[in-house]
């Protein structure tokens, strides 16, 4: 199978007043043609960062490509 995306080590981080804040910390996974990824946590977990970043990502990449 394809792989689609992989994703080593990725982390999400904000700069608060009160210091650092570590959404998403070391996150690590490859999708592959036909799969489906779930991604489960408790409400506050890093998962709404985790996808924002990712699928801003994708959106330059598709926007900066000549083919689709």
């Amino acid at each position: 199978m394809n792989t689609l995306m992989e994703v080593k080590d990725l982390r999400v981080r904000f700069k608060t007043k009160e210091g650092t804040v570590y959404a998403v910390n070391g996150v690590s996974y490859t999708l592959r043609e036909g799969e489906t990824l779930g991604v489960v946590g408790e409400s506050g977990s890093g998962k709404v960062s985790m996808r924002s970043l990712l699928w801003g990502c994708c959106r330059a990449l598709l926007q900066s490509s000549k083919e689709v």
